[in-house]
Formats: C-alpha cells, structure tokens, sequence
C-alpha cells in the first residue's frame, strides 16, 4: 500500500481504527519488543515497554489537564524522551502536538502560539526565557508544562504544571488510544516555504505509517537493528522522521541530544552511541569536514542521509572520500513530511537528488504545467501518501499549493535520460540557509529599521562548498555610513540566529528596472562580484543554523 487513492481514505464500511502512536510504541511491545533499546543519549536511555510507560503516563497527565481532542499542544523543547513522549502522549489522545523551532525568539514564538490557537504550551529549562516572553502575547495559553523539574515563570491566569506533576496528575486515568483513524489530525509543523510567512502544514496519522512503509523501508532498509542519530531536531519534518517515526516504526534505537549541535559534540555522539544510520544537511556536512575530525568517526554509520539543500558533488566526494561512509542526497518538504526523491545506496549520482522513493511519483512540468523534456528545466511536483491535508487557516496559499493531488515545491528541476532528478534552485526569491528556509523580506523588514539603511536587500550568495547563505547589500541613508556588526548584531537580536546575514555589503544604489523594480537577480550577481566565487561564510558558525526543513 504504497501510493492509496483519493478514494481508499473512507472505505464503505466507516474508517478503520488508526494511531499513529499506537504504531509507533504499543505495536512494538505486542510484537516482543519490549526489552529492546527505544531512546537514548544523553537524556537518558528507554526501552520499548519504558517508553510506552511513559507515553501512557504522559497521555493520561494531558487528559487529566483538560487537553481535548483535535487540539493543539505547542511543543518548545529540546530533543529528549520527554519531548519524544509529549509529541507521542497528544497523538495519543487524539490531540495536535506542534513541535516548534527552539530558535525562535519570544516574539516569534509568541505568533504561532496565537496562530495555532493552542490552550497548551510545553517547554524546556533552557527556552523558558523566550516562552516567558510570548506567554503575555497569546490569551489563548492557559497551561504551561515545563520538563526538568521546575514551574515556569507564567502571566495570571496560566496554570504552570511540572513534568512530573502532569505525570502524577494522570494517575487513574484513562490510557487508552483515542479512537483515530487514518485521515484524523494527527500533528502539525510549521514551515516558511514560499511564501516567508510561517504556516502550519497539517499532518494525519496515516501520513506517519506512510513514510516508515516508504523512504525509511525502501529506501534506508532500516531494521531494528540500527542506531539512528539525526543532526536535525525533532521539530523539523526531517529530523522526526529521522529520530522519531523511522527508529519507532522498525523497533530500533534513536539518539537523542538536546544540545545544539556542533562537529565536535556530533563527533562525541558517534563515539558513544555508535549510530548506524546518521543524518544531517549539506552545511553540517561541510563543518564536520572543516573541523578535521578523524576517518575512523564514522565506523559505525552504514548509511549516511543529506537533505535540506543540494548537496554540491564535490562536498559529497570529499565527505566519501574521507570517512568512507556512503551518503545519500535527497528531497523532502515539510508538506510531504519527509524525502520523495532519494539516492539509493550502490546507486548514488553526485549532484543530483536521485529518483523518486516508491510510493510517489513527482513530474517536472513548464508554466503551462506541461510535462517537459529530459533535459529542460521545469518546476517540480510531487504526489503521495504523506502530503500536508493543507495549511492552517490558509486557504489561498493552499489552493496555489497544490494542482489536484499535486503539491507544487517550488523547485527548479531538470530530470535526465535515466530518471535521476537535479536541482536548479527555487521558483522564487526564498533562501534556503543551512536547510532552513530565510525569507529575504523579513530580514529586509529589520535591516531596514537601523537608522544608517536607505535601502536594503538580501540575497544568496554561495560559499565555497556550494551552499547559500544570506547576504545583505545596503545603501546607506544620507551622511551616514555602514557597519555591518552593528547590523548583523540587530539581526542577531530581533531574528533567529540562522536569519543573519553573513555579510553585510555598502552600495551605492540598489539595480532597479526602468519602471522602478527590484531586480533580484543582478543584486546576487553584483554581491558575488563583490565577494569572490565561494566566499560567503565559508566556515559557519558552529552549530548556528544546523537543522533541515
């Protein structure tokens, strides 16, 4: 049952019984699992029959504080067995966990917990600083969970509840899976994608079953066997199927780590845990590389995965070259919850995304949406099981979404006479830094703001591994003059940290059309100019901006 039709959702006889957490962690003690290592690092280690303990516990804590069905639970924390169980406990209940990036500041938070309309608001130690900060922006909040032992700083009128409190609270309570079936809400991620505006991409629970049953089985032969330890968190589309959904659905091993992450603490990850199965974007791939780490850190990986961005040949040639271990490129989304395009293994063409994963088929078309040629560019789009049902109280945007069962990617593709797919880069002006989309407008909006800027625009430039990053060119306002930290450092201040610019670059006029346009395009060619060929951040920061989309 790779690719269902539209019909096969209801059957005649009424929606069988599905839950995705059921699938994930009671399916796997019944089958025997039970004793089996389910999480581990440096959060603590779980076996299956622990986990399930803990879920139920976890599920039960949620219901007895008043989480309903088919509502929303904001998920701010860190990669761990408590996030793990809360994001499992919801769906659980038949609730919608949202896990969201912990590199939102709290005026960001703050707009999607008022998008979501979420009653509940779970957070880490380390990020109740920023959820104290949106807390007074979003009404709607009326429990704040903390992990770690302690009760948040909350507003009046929001009922802090400890971990262990929600624990303890759910003794005698009902355990049980809510009644879902596959097409029930299941759980939400939100993403920027085209349109720079973060909206939430709705995901049922059949959609979870999906992409085990076809890039993790078909794709990565993943086994109970194998260790999984995914550089990107939990909250990305990527990273839960990495560390969430594959390992569970097989009944192997995930590693989890709260701390962000750097070569060094990766390093530290493969030596300890021995994963089998490593995952991580193109950015990551080229800081390992930096950081001159030795050939033998990766000799427990059998397969190592790429997403997020284009891996340049050339970064994965010397990525293979030098710790031997095969690397697979590929393409996912946020809407399609995981990769549909994919390398296989003894199959990998550099350079390219590989071919479509069973399970979905994907065309590249031209402005007509007509199929074109091998050989000619076209946009990319992708039909399957796991495809968002839509975007939250996004009509428009979900309507230009999609053409029928086709989601549109917003990618530039070309497909070869073999069938292997190449990325072009996107349809519109989005960049995509370090596997996290950036969209130039909003770092435009606070650029704009310093007294110092006339005008402002942001673009990509390519470092020397191949990989965006963003770039600011600026025009300065009369009499004034540019100092790209104290503009970098504002970024830092009103935006996540992997929004920044990497350079900041005075001009004297912004190239415009003769009707007073932006021409986007000959702003990256004079930033290149000015930068040199592959000179845009060629050694990231550590661990800033490492995640996937």
């Amino acid at each position: 049952m790779l690719e269902p039709t539209m019909s096969e959702s209801l059957p005649p006889t009424g929606p069988a019984s599905f839950n995705a957490c059921r699938y994930l962690v009671d399916r796997q003690v019944e089958l025997g699992h039970g004793d089996r290592t389910a999480v581990t690092g440096p959060g603590g280690t779980l076996t299956y029959a622990e986990l399930a303990a803990l879920v139920r516990r976890a599920a039960a804590g949620l219901r007895a504080a008043g989480v309903r069905p088919e509502e929303r639970i904001v998920l701010f924390a860190a990669d761990g067995p408590e996030l793990l169980a809360a994001l499992l406990a919801g769906m659980r209940i038949g609730a919608v966990p949202v896990p969201v990036s912990t590199m939102y500041n709290g005026d960001e938070l703050g707009a999607l917990l008022r998008d979501s309309r979420a009653r509940t608001l779970l957070v880490s130690p380390q990020f109740a600083g920023a959820a104290a900060d949106a807390l007074p922006t979003a009404p709607e909040v009326t429990s704040v969970v903390l992990t770690g032992g302690a009760k948040p700083d909350v507003p009046p009128g929001v009922r802090p509840i400890g971990w262990d409190e929600l624990l303890a609270g759910g003794e005698g309570h009902d355990t049980d899976p809510y009644d879902t079936w596959d097409e029930s809400p299941a759980f939400w991620l939100y993403t920027s994608g085209t349109t720079g505006t973060p909206k939430a991409a709705m995901h049922r629970h059949a959609s979870v079953r999906h992409v085990a049953e076809t890039y993790a089985a078909h794709v990565l032969g993943i086994t109970p066997e194998d260790r999984c330890f995914s550089v990107a968190k939990l909250f990305f589309a990527y990273g839960l199927g990495n560390a969430g959904f594959f390992p569970l659905s097989a009944g192997a091993a995930t590693i989890l780590d709260p701390a962000r992450p750097t070569p060094d603490s990766v390093a530290e990850r493969l030596r300890e845990d021995r994963p089998t199965l490593f995952f991580a974007v193109p950015t990551f791939y080229a800081a390992l590389l930096a950081a001159d780490l030795p050939p033998e850190t990766f000799d427990s990986v059998r397969l190592a995965v790429s997403a997020g961005e284009a891996l340049p040949a050339d970064l994965y040639r010397r990525f293979t070259e030098r710790f031997g271990v095969e690397l697979l490129d590929g393409i996912g989304s946020t809407e399609a919850l995981h990769i549909f395009l994919s390398n296989r293994p003894g199959r990998v063409r550099p350079g390219t995304s590989g071919t479509p994963v069973p399970g979905y088929r994907v065309r590249v078309v031209d402005e007509h949406g007509a199929d074109v040629p091998p050989g000619t560019p076209g946009d990319l789009l992708v039909r399957g099981p796991s495809l968002t049902t839509g975007y939250w109280c996004r009509t428009g945007v979900t309507r230009r979404a999609f053409d029928g069962e086709w989601l549109r990617t917003g990618d530039k593709y070309r497909v070869d006479d073999d069938g292997y797919y190449t990325c072009l880069g996107r349809s519109n002006d989005m960049i995509k830094a370090g596997g996290i989309w950036v969209s130039p407008a909003e770092v435009e909006q606070v650029l704009a703001e310093h007294p110092s800027v006339a005008e402002v625009v942001v673009v990509a430039v390519p470092d020397d591994n191949g990989l965006d990053k963003p770039v600011a060119c600026v025009v300065p306002a009369p009499g004034a003059a540019v100092d790209p930290d104290a503009l970098i450092a504002l970024c830092r201040e009103r935006l996540a940290a992997f929004k920044r610019p990497r350079h900041v670059l005075q001009v004297d006029a912004i190239p415009k059309t003769a009707t007073g346009k932006l021409r986007r395009y000959a702003v990256r060619e004079l930033a290149r100019e000015r930068l040199g060929a592959g000179s845009a951040d060629a050694a990231p920061a550590a661990g800033e901006g490492i995640a996937a989309p």
